[in-house]
C-alpha cells in the first residue's frame, strides 16, 4: 500500500466527464481517467443534474482508486424539492416555492452530518435559514416563523425526531 492522494470536485450528478477539471487532475496518477469517470458517473446517478462534491482518493503505488460521494448543498436539495431553478433575486419580497415541513426534515436528516449542529431540531433550523434567504416558504409561512415555533409546527404535523 502507498501513498494516497485525495482530489475534491463539484461535478454534475452523473454527468461527470474526462475533461477540465477531472481529467487533468487524474493524468499524474496514471489512472485509468474514462473509468475512474465511470464510477464517479455511477457513484451520483442518484442525485443527477445536482452539484455533488466528489472526493476520489488515489494509492499512487496500486494505482487503485476509491469514489466518496457527499450530499448536494442544501440549496440545492431545496430547489429540487421546491421544483425551482434558482433561489429569488427580492429575497424577503418575492417567494419563489414552497416546502411541506416533511420535506424540510428530510432535507436536515441528509444533511445532519455534514452540519454544525448539534441535534437534528437545529439542522431543521438551518435548512428553514437557507430558505428564507432563498425565498421559500414552509408550509405556506414565513420559515422564521417556523423556526421560532418549531416544537409547535412538528407536534402539529405530527412529526416525531429521534
Amino acid at each position: 500500500m502507498g501513498k494516497k492522494v485525495s482530489l475534491d470536485f463539484l461535478v454534475k450528478g452523473g454527468e461527470a466527464t474526462p475533461g477540465p477539471p477531472i481529467g487533468p487532475s487524474l493524468g499524474p496518477y496514471g489512472v485509468p481517467i474514462g473509468k475512474v469517470v465511470g464510477d464517479i458517473n455511477k457513484a451520483t446517478a442518484k442525485w443527477k443534474g445536482m452539484t455533488v462534491p466528489v472526493t476520489v482518493i488515489i494509492d499512487t503505488s496500486e494505482r487503485t482508486w476509491e469514489i466518496k460521494v457527499g450530499v448536494p448543498p442544501t440549496s440545492a436539495l431545496i430547489m429540487k424539492e421546491a421544483n425551482i431553478k434558482k433561489g429569488s433575486g427580492q429575497t424577503g419580497k418575492e417567494v419563489i416555492g414552497n416546502l411541506p415541513l416533511e420535506k424540510v426534515v428530510e432535507i436536515a436528516k441528509m444533511k445532519l452530518e455534514e452540519m454544525f449542529a448539534r441535534d437534528l431540531r437545529s439542522a431543521i433550523k438551518q435548512v428553514l435559514g437557507t430558505m428564507v434567504s432563498m425565498g421559500v416558504t414552509c408550509e405556506e409561512h414565513d420559515p422564521r416563523e417556523i423556526i421560532n415555533n418549531l416544537e409547535e409546527w412538528l407536534n402539529k404535523k405530527n412529526i416525531k425526531l429521534k
